[in-house]
């Protein structure tokens, strides 16, 4: 009846792939933008109002902290989409009650 097909698992696998790919870049591209209002945004300040300049950088580290493990997230989401794939099991488990 149903089997599970090469075909089937290696279109799973490079969905996830793909799915994985996107993830980082859209992690990626928001980091760095993020980073760069950050950095402006801080410049502005200063501009503004330059005593303030000690407590807007550590408010600038701080969120670029936050801004940076973002990606790092991401990146252990897509290790275990990759390596990890819950979606094959579920997938094995669907077919062989198929079956």
């Amino acid at each position: 009846m149903h089997s599970i097909s090469i075909e089937m698992l290696s279109g799973l696998y490079s969905n996830a792939e793909i799915s994985v790919g996107l993830m980082m870049a859209a992690a990626c591209l928001g980091s760095a933008i993020g980073w760069g209002l950050i950095c402006a945004k801080t410049l502005e300040g200063i501009a503004r109002q330059p005593e303030l300049r000690s407590s807007l950088m550590v408010n600038m580290f701080i969120f670029a902290g936050l801004m940076e493990s973002f990606p790092f997230i991401v990146l252990a989401f897509a290790m275990w989409f990759l390596f990890a794939n819950p979606f094959v099991g579920a997938f094995q488990t669907a077919a062989a009650a198929l079956q």
